[in-house]
């Protein structure tokens, strides 16, 4: 196996596994910045820079990496990857060098995301790049806007191709209805990529125009709204906080069934309820991100209506997550400790996000530290579990080697404990103290040093826990005990094939019973 194999490669398989290399790299970057964040934050006054701009530098490069650059790369390009193909008995996907240019696009939105601890006037824009600021500072804004337009690029070619691979590629007999829960989770992630993704490209793109060529679209004093792009923006990133959603329920939820040995309670509820809900609301509740912004009251009602509305669908696969473990049989390997951990994160992320869909609460809450408290449990933590979750649980099939227990459990309580403690306090001192987020000090709040302290502690225990699974990943995989070809006895196709899969994944194409099922475990 040499570099030009992978280089060249059009295997789903190893293209998975580039998508994973890149987003685990994009991770480590994101976290180093939270921790110089946390360092800064860590007491009153200049700790690591007296400049503001460094740290805008900072929140910048974590934002836009960890979302753009970490978990939807990790879920739609290394899960679905890898994954997909398997779980419907395909050879590859439909259109493997397609595929193939997808993960190189990401990889150059990776390298200019980079670039921005090299070049002289970085980006300090945050992750969202909201004008005014964005087309009058001296940071590059052009490189914030050509990194997501190539991971937006790479977004809408994966959507064309599992799209086409999912509908066209099944094995003969796998009927819509016995798709694994992961499957549906990606097919509905990406028809909301190729809905909104182009809205975000076109978003950032007129941000460029305005500052380089002189246009006005978002700038009052020629007639322009700056409303306007955040009303663009978040109609593609509230629902991009779904493309994450729904693949690591999908994660979780295969998971669940595979380790408690029990079918996935109220399946079609939580496939066409719940992941097919989602789609079709993800649209409608993005207003709730510009509550605070002057809008009029009937418009704040409305949209604090179909924002309520999204727990529907989202409680529909909860249930059936709380249902699954029912009389279950159930063992608490490493995979299936990071799939409860995501699920108890996201649940106080999801409780905790019900305030602030009311608009009398929000416009209290918006700007503090309650909301990056919440956002983090409900998204950035427990995604991020979810993802590890999903690394953990194909590892044997993509090594042929099982990873070690005893410090994935160690690096498992680590990194829980550690989100807990963060997070749990910045939502704190947010609603307590009304702590506003994005500041760079917090002089006018010296009470609140205790807690900064804490929550800097907090992210030292989460990068311990992170640096712990990684080592462990990476001696495994050399050194890691032999797995079998299905070691967590699974009823899922993936596992039906030999550890790791061969070229074509299959010496002939599976053909499946009427009564064959993924989650066929016997009652007991």
């Amino acid at each position: 196996m040499n570099l030009k194999e992978w280089v060249f490669t059009t295997d789903h398989k190893r293209v998975g596994i580039l998508y994973l290399i890149g987003s685990v790299a994009a991770f480590v970057v994101a976290g180093i910045m939270a921790l110089l964040m946390r360092a800064e934050l860590s007491a009153m006054g200049p700790t690591l820079t007296a400049n503001p701009t460094t740290y805008n530098v900072w929140l910048y490069a974590h934002g836009a990496v960890m979302i753009l650059g970490f978990q939807i790369p990790a879920l739609t390009g290394f899960a679905a990857n890898y994954a997909i193909p398997l779980m419907i008995g395909a050879k590859d996907v439909a259109f493997p060098r397609l595929n193939a240019f997808s993960v190189w696009l990401f990889y150059m939105g990776v390298i200019l995301a980079l670039l921005t601890f090299v070049i002289p006037d970085p980006p300090d824009v945050l992750w969202t790049g909201y004008p005014p600021y964005s087309t009058i500072t001296t940071g590059n804004t052009a490189l914030y806007t050509f990194t997501v337009l190539l991971i937006g690029f790479a977004s809408i070619i994966a959507g064309v191709n599992f799209i086409t691979t999912i509908a066209y590629m099944r094995a003969k007999g796998l009927t819509w209805n016995k798709l694994n829960f992961f499957v549906w989770s990606i097919l509905g992630s990406f028809v909301m990529q190729l809905i909104y993704v182009p809205v975000l490209g076109t978003a950032v793109l007129l941000v460029s125009f305005d500052k380089y060529l002189g246009t006005h679209f978002f700038d009052p004093t020629m007639g322009g709204d700056v409303l306007t792009y955040q009303n663009l923006f978040w109609f593609y990133s509230h629902p991009a906080v779904y493309v994450i959603f729904l693949p690591f329920m999908g994660i979780i939820m295969d998971i669940f069934a595979t380790f408690s040995k029990n079918r996935i309670f109220n399946y079609k509820a939580a496939v066409y309820g719940g992941v097919w809900g989602i789609v079709i609301i993800s649209g409608e509740v993005w207003i709730h991100h510009l509550y605070v912004t002057g809008m009029p009251d009937w418009l704040r009602i409305g949209q604090m209506v179909t924002t309520l509305m999204i727990s529907v669908p989202v409680g529909l696969m909860t249930i059936s997550l709380v249902g699954t473990l029912y009389k279950g049989s159930i063992t608490f390997e490493t995979p299936m400790l990071y799939a409860l951990g995501t699920m108890f994160l996201f649940l106080v992320g999801g409780l905790t996000g019900i305030p602030l869909a009311v608009t009398s609460l929000t416009v209290n809450l918006s700007e503090t530290y309650y909301v990056v408290g919440h956002f983090h449990y409900v998204m950035a933590v427990a995604g991020s579990l979810a993802i590890f979750s999903g690394v953990y649980y194909w590892f044997p099939k993509m090594t042929g080697r099982m990873v070690n227990e005893t410090w994935g459990r160690i690096a498992f309580v680590f990194t829980f404990v550690g989100a807990n403690v963060i997070f749990w306090t910045m939502m704190n001192v947010g609603v307590k103290e009304g702590l506003p987020r994005r500041y760079y000090d917090w002089a006018q709040f010296p009470q609140v040093a205790h807690d900064q302290m804490v929550m800097t502690i907090g992210s030292v225990i989460i990068g311990i826990g992170f640096a712990i699974m990684l080592l462990n990943w990476i001696l495994s995989a050399a050194f890691g005990k032999k797995a079998g070809d299905n070691p967590w006895e699974s009823k899922s196709l993936e596992w039906t094939t030999a550890s790791p899969p061969p070229h074509g994944n299959w010496p002939k194409p599976p053909v499946l019973a009427d009564d064959w099922s993924p989650y066929a475990y016997a009652k007991r």
